[in-house]
């Protein structure tokens, strides 16, 4: 063999043995009481796909609790939802009626914008509406008006889905996206729609012909090492991106001479990877070791090192 060959050959085969490459952004944390564990550029400003989807489903949840509402309202598919662009694994179409609740579970387990943009459409004519904007831009202004409640400094929603192939897009990052999941965690709606793997929606038609279409989790790695959550995203802007949440059995510590159940879970954001599922499991693994660690030295806790 030829020497330029053989070093071609050498070359190919160690860029084939290289892991891809690291995450821009990662963040390990302590659900329970936001304690850093291990991060990376958490506050650096990125694109997040459909990780947006999140804020999107707490504000219908949070408008639902406020107002009393019904989830399992049925609404209207608006007439504009082609303008959305992209995928639309529902094939959701205009006069379609689906339920709020079936909108929620195809945003967040199948990643659908078009139910998010369906959801925006409807609630966001519903909410306080100050300035008088239409029904999809009142609703984006209200996930800011949570981001700025939960002081989310480097976060800016411009639309209900996370699609960004806007000339100024919109942005986030792995702190304040490790804080939108620490909130929405506290939701039990939220969190029994994120576990499920599958789950069968109902869509009417305009003619009253009811369908059903069996959504699929986007979310791999749900299952293993108690992964019960939370929400991937992608586009060419972002990378791969993924929130992963794991729980284990609650600990049994003894505080002030009684012992108590310390309940053990953390969350793992992951930003512009190209391996979001193994950069994800692998910070999941790693983050367990340093909880175990980090709870071994009595749990010790500073603003400095929380979320």
């Amino acid at each position: 063999m030829r020497p330029i060959a053989y070093l071609t050959l050498l070359t190919l085969a160690l860029a084939l043995s290289m892991p891809a490459r690291a995450a821009e952004s990662y963040l390990i944390v302590d659900d329970e009481t936001g304690h850093i564990l291990d991060s990376s550029n958490v506050n650096a400003k990125r694109q997040v796909a459909s990780l947006t989807k999140i804020a999107t489903a707490m504000v219908v949840y949070d408008w639902a609790t406020a107002t009393g509402s019904s989830l399992a309202a049925e609404v209207a598919v608006p007439a504009d939802i082609a303008n959305v662009g992209g995928e639309n694994p529902c094939g959701l179409q205009p006069g379609d009626r689906v339920s709020l609740r079936d909108l929620i579970y195809a945003a967040l387990m199948q990643s659908d914008n078009h139910a998010a943009y369906t959801l925006a459409h409807n609630v966001g004519a519903q909410l306080p509406n100050k300035y008088g904007l239409g029904p999809v831009d009142n609703f984006t202004a209200h996930m800011n008006a949570l981001a700025r409640k939960l002081k989310l400094k480097r976060t800016l929603f411009l639309n209900p889905h996370g699609i960004d192939n806007q000339e100024n897009p919109p942005y986030s990052s792995a702190a304040d996206l490790g804080r939108l999941a620490r909130y929405a965690g506290d939701n039990a709606a939220f969190n029994f729609a994120v576990a499920q793997g599958t789950r069968e929606i109902a869509i009417t038609g305009p003619d009253g012909t009811r369908r059903a279409f069996l959504l699929q989790n986007t979310n791999q790695l749900l299952g293993q090492e108690g992964i019960d959550g939370v929400k991937t995203g992608r586009t060419s802007r972002a990378g791969d991106c993924v929130i992963l949440s794991s729980d284990r059995d609650p600990q049994a510590l003894e505080v002030n001479g009684q012992k108590v159940a310390v309940p053990r879970r953390i969350a793992v954001v992951v930003l512009g990877s190209q391996d979001r599922f193994g950069e994800g499991l692998s910070l999941i693994r790693r983050g367990w070791d340093l909880h175990d660690k980090w709870t071994a030295q009595g749990r010790p806790i500073s603003k400095r090192s929380s979320l």
